[in-house]
């Protein structure tokens, strides 16, 4: 038996998946050295690898299992989840966790294994899914805008003023991700302007309220402030140190890099398992593998435009796209950030950071994407008997 006798959908894309997750256990296990001796494991740092594996079985096994599923399922499917994730989402805001007085209410509790769960997350795939949903429905009708303020702004509202005053940067890349595909799906641009603009003016309201009334509610707009002054060079925070500690992991990383678990900065950069992953990348691998890294989420890139362009509905098209991007633009926005191109924001980078919510979300949405990719090869193998397939037009497909 093959492989591709268990597994269906792009097998590049699987590739490219495994070799992320095989490749993260490098930097994962140097950098989280860091977090053993902090929590008093005196520099032991088994139980972090171990954990991560575990969050990478779980997730391959979600994308294996998922891709499994039908996509046109997903439709049903996200009407059965939106309303859960609003749930979960107002749950999770309301929680009133803070740190150092800001919105930390980002995590829930998962009952009885006690492991943190971020619902941000699982919301951007969901609300994804609903507005590819939505436009696949709109696909032979006239778009009027008062007709989809209930069945699609009110949900993306919904969900973004929930996640806002805890996660900027994730609500703006859900925001961003939902006006391209509205834009690729035929939502009208005159209209899909004026949403753009409203949504700036919802969000200078919130932070206008948020200054003048700071005891109303948590939130994080001191940090998001202090970030950009950081980001500028004015400031004095903590976002300047591990920037600073950044920038020294990448140049002494120089050309070819210190060696596999060689890092110093590790020790001294808060997040280097998890948010400034990249830098220790850079330092230990030097330009050279960081370079590679970023080479391999360019082709994830590359299939995810491939599946799009080939998937064989309007649905498979936006659906790809909705939860294909994401997790590229948040892979080019960890390492702006390492480099200092961006101001920090708390994106992980995807199937290499340690963390179990990213890893799993983003598993999931790649077997969404190779649900697309399955019924697009099921389409083929129909219209073409195997023993007549030329190896030609096999690498044809593959590319």
């Amino acid at each position: 038996m093959k492989i591709k006798d268990y597994i269906s959908g792009d097998l590049f894309l699987w590739a490219l998946v495994v070799m992320l997750a095989i490749f993260s256990f490098l930097p994962v296990y140097s950098a989280s050295s860091n977090l053993a001796y902090l929590n008093g494991g005196e520099g032991n740092t088994l139980k972090y690898i171990v954990k991560h594996f575990a969050h990478l079985v779980l997730g391959l096994g979600i994308a294996y299992a998922v891709h499994k599923i039908p996509y046109n399922y997903f439709k049903g499917l996200s009407f059965i989840m939106l309303p859960i994730v609003v749930v979960l989402l107002i749950f999770t805001a309301f929680q009133g966790t803070q740190m150092g007085g800001a919105n930390a209410s980002r995590w829930i509790q998962i009952p009885v294994v006690g492991v943190g769960f971020q619902t941000s997350t699982l919301a951007a795939v969901v609300l994804m899914v609903w507005v590819a949903r939505y436009l696949n429905s709109m696909k032979d009708k006239v778009i009027e805008f008062k007709k989809s303020l209930l069945p699609l702004w009110l949900p993306v509202g919904l969900v973004l003023m929930l996640i806002l005053p805890s996660n900027f940067s994730t609500t703006a890349i859900i925001f961003l991700m939902v006006l391209l595909i509205c834009f690729i799906g035929g939502y009208p641009w005159k209209y899909l302007l004026g949403i753009v603009g409203a949504g700036l003016l919802a969000l200078a309201f919130f932070i206008l309220l948020a200054k003048a009334m700071p005891g109303v509610f948590p939130n994080r707009v001191d940090t998001w402030a202090s970030r950009i002054e950081s980001f500028a060079g004015d400031g004095d925070s903590d976002s300047v140190y591990q920037v600073d500690k950044a920038k020294t992991a990448i140049a002494t990383g120089y050309i070819s890099g210190v060696g596999p678990g060689k890092s110093q900065q590790k020790h001294f950069l808060p997040q280097s398992s998890s948010d400034f992953i990249y830098a220790i990348i850079i330092e230990e691998f030097g330009l050279i593998g960081g370079g590679i890294v970023l080479l391999v989420y360019m082709l994830v890139l590359f299939r995810v435009v491939v599946i799009a362009n080939k998937a064989d509905t309007i649905f498979g098209t936006l659906l790809v796209i909705g939860v294909g991007f994401p997790i590229v633009l948040q892979a080019l926005i960890n390492m702006a950030v390492a480099v200092n191109l961006f101001p920090v924001t708390g994106q992980t980078l995807p199937l290499i950071s340690s963390g179990g919510t990213s890893i799993w979300m983003t598993c999931l949405a790649i077997g969404i994407i190779l649900s697309v990719s399955a019924k697009r090869q099921a389409i083929k193998a129909q219209e073409t008997p195997e023993e007549e397939l030329n190896p030609l037009d096999v690498l044809s497909e593959a590319l």
